[in-house]
């Protein structure tokens, strides 16, 4: 049977102690990490994201990035060793800001 919760920290609790509170009527919850430390990551997740498998392995893997990054790893391997090395070239050229043409 699927159990978020399970999952949510089955994912985590080998590093840090995982809580759950209900933040909203929609069913939203607060996921919070914490360690000797303090809080390691906290995120807020929809209904939506936590009963679909899919959405909930993102949300897993984008605390695990985050966390990183605020631990200083390197991001570029990091994302190579999840995506399996499957990492979109990034488009050369400028980024314009809406209602900033022909200035």
């Amino acid at each position: 049977m699927y159990n978020p919760f399970q999952i949510l920290t089955d994912a985590f609790q080998a590093e840090y102690r995982v809580n759950f509170s209900l933040v909203g009527p929609d069913g939203s919850i607060m996921l919070t990490l914490t360690n000797e430390r303090g809080v390691a990551a906290r995120r807020t997740l929809s209904t939506a994201q936590r009963n679909d498998p899919v959405r909930l392995a993102r949300v897993i893997e984008s605390i695990r990035l985050g966390i990183a990054i605020e631990r200083g790893h390197k991001v570029g391997e990091l994302l190579t060793s999840m995506t399996g090395g499957h990492v979109a070239p990034v488009r050369a050229g400028r980024v314009q800001a809406r209602g900033s043409a022909g200035l």
